[in-house]
C-alpha cells in the first residue's frame, strides 16, 4: 500500500462513519438540540468539558455560543470547564485530576443548566464525575462518546441524551463529534433566529 492508498482509506472510513452516524444519531441529535434550545430560552447556561481533543471540542463549542456560529445573534451563556489552568492545577494538585470538572459543576452549575460532557471512550473518570455532579445539581446532560459508550451507558438518566458515535477509532469519533457540535449550534441558531 502506498501513501495515496492509505489516504484514500481514511476518506473511505470517514465517509462510512458519517453514513452510520446519520442513520443512528439523527433522532437523538434532534432531542439534544431541543434540550439546548430549552436551556438557553429559560435563561440558563451551558457547561462543557472533556480531555485532550475532547477538551478542544468543548472549548470550541462554548466559543460558538459566547461568540457566534455563522450568523450574528446575542451572546449565549457558556463555560468550558477545561480552560482555566489555575482551577485545573489547583484542584488536580489539592484533590485529584478525577474531580477537576466535578468541583466546577458543583460551584457553577444551577438547576436548569446543561452539561455537555465529551469522552470518546465513555470512560473518562473526571467526565463521569462531572455528570454525577450535574445530576445532583438538577442539570440535564448531553453526552458525546464512541466505542459503544462505555460507562456512560450506566449513569445517564432518561432525560439526558447520549450521542454515541458508532466507531472504535478515536480519530473518527472526534471527527464526528465536531460535526455533531456544529449541528447543535446550527439548530440552536435556527430556533433563536426564527427559521422554524
Amino acid at each position: 500500500m502506498d501513501l495515496k492508498d492509505r489516504i484514500s482509506l481514511h476518506f473511505d472510513d470517514a465517509a462510512t462513519s458519517l453514513q452510520h452516524s446519520t442513520q443512528q444519531l439523527q433522532e437523538p441529535l434532534a432531542q439534544a438540540t431541543h434540550i439546548l434550545v430549552d436551556t438557553i430560552n429559560q435563561g440558563n447556561k451551558v457547561l462543557a468539558c472533556g480531555n485532550g481533543g475532547s477538551a478542544a471540542d468543548a472549548q470550541h463549542f462554548i466559543a460558538e455560543l459566547v461568540g457566534r456560529f455563522e450568523r450574528d445573534r446575542i451572546p449565549l451563556a457558556g463555560v468550558a470547564l477545561n480552560t482555566d489552568t489555575s482551577i485545573l492545577t489547583a484542584v488536580g494538585n489539592d484533590y485529584s485530576f478525577d474531580v477537576v470538572f466535578e468541583r466546577q459543576v458543583q460551584a457553577l452549575g444551577m438547576p436548569g443548566d446543561l452539561l455537555v460532557a465529551i469522552t470518546t471512550s465513555g470512560n473518562s473518570a473526571n467526565v463521569l464525575k462531572a455528570i454525577h455532579a450535574a445530576h445532583d445539581r438538577g442539570m440535564r446532560v448531553i453526552a458525546l462518546s464512541g466505542k459503544k459508550g462505555g460507562a456512560l451507558n450506566d449513569i445517564l438518566l432518561p432525560d439526558d441524551v447520549h450521542l454515541c458515535v458508532p466507531h472504535d477509532r478515536t480519530m473518527r469519533i472526534q471527527e464526528i463529534h465536531i460535526l455533531l457540535l456544529h449541528i447543535l449550534c446550527d439548530g440552536l441558531d435556527a430556533f433563536l433566529l426564527g427559521d422554524f
